[in-house]
């Protein structure tokens, strides 16, 4: 069995980095920009600048975290 908070908190913490690094990475040199369009029309506020880096860490933090959360409460779930 998963531990669900632990599953989701890491999971949370990894979409966090990714789209910091994303983010980061974009300011500089333009890398990823279709990917980072989309996330604009997903999370409100959401902008390639440098607050961006910020909002989008959050944002990605609160998506894997529930996104995990509800994947390790399903597996938990059907291993019953």
């Amino acid at each position: 069995m998963l531990n669900v908070k632990s599953f989701a908190i890491a999971g949370g913490i990894l979409c966090a980095i990714v789209m910091f690094i994303v983010t980061l990475i974009s300011l500089i040199n333009g890398y990823a920009g279709e990917f980072l369009n989309i996330m604009t029309n997903v999370y409100p506020g959401y902008k390639v600048s440098g607050i961006g880096v910020i909002t989008g860490a959050i944002y990605g933090f609160i998506d894997g975290f529930i996104g995990c959360y509800v994947f390790a409460w399903i597996y938990n779930r059907a291993q019953k």
